[in-house]
């Protein structure tokens, strides 16, 4: 049984999964991360375009020394220099503070330790396992390991909002959606539309492992 510090049950019959617990990294930036971060993304830059500090300091109009503080995080950039650095970089001013927010959102799920969900397709033998999720604003994404190991003739039909993609791992099956159906072999993938009716309708070789992503649109709402 997966360790509880893991994963959580999840008692519904939608099939819609619900979040685990997630972990922040990081801290909101600070002036410090600010610097750090602007020299990371100028020195890159530079690199990447080609030129030495000296050639860069004299296309961008500042000293030579004052750029070699940028590239250290040993000054802080006003922001007519910021606006001729990117000038410079030929890139937008708002490159430059790349990875200076570093509070970033993150699930680590260990193999086999997914919440476990009850769903739709339970009864006939389908194991969801959710493998984390991040939700909020302009974001939710839930990717399902589904295993099938029972042969069974009656089978679950689902309909969502959002867009779904299929992976297949393990096994054989064909998959319907809407009026089409596709044959479905490890290594072969499929990406639908949530609003047709889906589901599998022939378990052609078991066991059957496939990976289930679905995103959801803003909007959506549970049920």
């Amino acid at each position: 049984m997966p360790d509880s510090t893991h994963t959580q049950q999840i008692h519904r019959d939608t099939g819609d999964p619900a979040p685990v617990q997630r972990e922040v990294i990081g801290e909101a930036a600070t002036a410090g991360d600010l610097e750090a971060a602007i020299a990371r993304q100028v020195r890159a830059l530079r690199r990447a375009s080609g030129l030495s500090v000296g050639e860069m300091a004299a296309k961008v109009g500042i000293s030579k020394a004052m750029l070699s503080k940028i590239e250290n995080a040993q000054t802080s950039c006003s922001l007519s220099t910021l606006a001729r650095l990117a000038a410079g970089l030929d890139v937008p001013v708002t490159s430059l503070f790349r990875g200076a927010d570093t509070a970033r959102e993150a699930v680590y799920v260990p193999a086999g330790n997914g919440a476990v969900i009850v769903g739709r397709g339970t009864r006939v033998g389908h194991h969801y396992e959710l493998l984390g999720s991040l939700r909020g604003q302009h974001k939710r994404l839930e990717p399902v390991l589904v295993t099938l190991t029972n042969a069974s003739e009656v089978f679950p039909r689902f309909q969502h909002a959002g867009t779904e993609l299929l992976y297949m791992l393990e096994g054989v099956m064909v998959y319907g959606h809407g009026d089409a159906e596709y044959t479905l072999r490890p290594g072969d993938s499929l990406l639908l539309d949530g609003e047709g009716i889906h589901g599998p309708n022939e378990l052609v070789r078991l066991p059957i492992r496939f990976l289930a992503v679905t995103a959801y649109p803003d909007n959506h709402e549970e049920h």
